[in-house]
């Protein structure tokens, strides 16, 4: 391998120099296979000159290299049938060129042989791992579709919890209503007791005074004072029955207020209670539909760089299909065109010939 690489770094300013002067394809094949054949002593084959030249085709160095097996048998037989040459010398040379022509058709036939190979092999892979593409592609097209499900549960889910949510948030908002109703009619009663004891201080200091004036009147005429006191303690005591039972009903009125805002404030927690439990699974179903989102976007990523897989061992597929094609044909070209009889001699300057 050393060797080989040796030798194509030689060749290779040979082949450059012989770019600039040959611009033809076939010609600078022709030229490369007459440097390789008699300067240095090479058996130039198809895929050789293309890897030294790499311009054109694969049917360029090949047509190339066929073209230079004629014009080298053409000039040998022309040399062979020199009247100046013995015959053991031109038969000596006629079978020299007969063993090189067989050589080189043996090279060109192996190296189609693995040509096809390669390229039998790299269609068997190609096709592996296409059928390992399709499998994984249909199952992740599987696992898409489950969560395409569960994501569609998971949206009708969170509308549900909305709907509840805004249910029991109206509930909430009508007890907070009629608490402050109740508040509202807890102050109104505070102020009419309010205003009973302002009004029962002042009939008392109307009374205090009715009895200081009475008692200034006790001496005039006791009789008249004792009437007036026993109508002033019978109004007393009218009043404090009265005054008695203004206290008990706003008393009645301050339990059962009590209890009515005891039972809101109950309610109100509880609702609170079940507010707080829904918003925390709406936050959940909501965080599960983001990961579900993520999970479906990281999916069509995958499937988007499976099929570009997929479409790049298909492209190399076809190419290795085309080239064995394109191979076939050329061995088929090459044995329509091989002559039967005495082939024409090919006139071109050369100084190697």
């Amino acid at each position: 391998m050393d060797a080989e690489n040796t030798l194509d770094h030689q060749i290779a300013p040979e082949i450059e120099r012989l770019r600039g002067q040959f611009t033809d394809t076939q010609e600078l094949y022709r030229e490369v296979c007459v440097v390789l054949f008699f300067r240095h002593g090479i058996t130039p084959t198809a895929n050789r000159l293309y890897q030294l030249v790499r311009k054109g085709s694969m049917s360029a160095p090949a047509e190339a290299l066929r073209a230079f097996w004629e014009d080298l048998r053409e000039k040998s037989r022309i040399r062979i049938e020199h009247p100046d040459l013995p015959e053991a010398l031109k038969t000596a040379a006629g079978e020299l060129v007969a063993t090189l022509w067989t050589e080189a058709q043996g090279a060109a036939h192996q190296n189609l042989a693995d040509l096809r190979e390669q390229a039998a092999e790299s269609i068997r892979v190609v096709q592996t791992a296409h059928q390992a593409v399709e499998m994984e592609k249909l199952r992740i097209q599987d696992q898409l579709e489950q969560l395409h499900q569960q994501f569609q549960t998971a949206q009708e889910r969170s509308l549900q919890l909305e709907r509840d949510l805004s249910s029991e948030r109206a509930g909430k908002e009508s007890l907070s209503d009629q608490l402050i109703l109740a508040g509202q009619q807890q102050k109104a009663l505070e102020s009419a007791l309010n205003e009973a004891r302002r009004e029962f201080a002042s009939e008392l200091e109307k009374q205090r005074q009715a009895l200081e004036r009475s008692e200034e009147r006790l001496l005039g005429s006791e009789k008249r004072a004792l009437m007036e006191i026993d109508r002033e303690r019978q109004a007393s005591n009218r009043l404090q029955h009265e005054i008695q039972q203004l206290r008990q009903t706003y008393q009645e009125s301050i339990d059962r207020h009590l209890v009515e805002t005891t039972d809101f404030q109950k309610r109100a927690g509880e609702f609170n209670q079940k507010l707080g439990v829904i918003e925390g699974m709406l936050q959940a179903q909501k965080e599960v539909g983001i990961k579900q989102t993520a999970q479906l976007e990281s999916m069509h990523s995958r499937i988007s760089e499976k099929d570009t897989q997929i479409a790049l061992l298909e492209r190399a597929q076809e190419m290795s299909v085309q080239q064995v094609l394109r191979l076939e044909t050329e061995i088929a070209s090459k044995a329509v065109q091989e002559p039967k009889g005495q082939p024409k001699a090919r006139r071109r300057k050369n100084a190697f010939f």
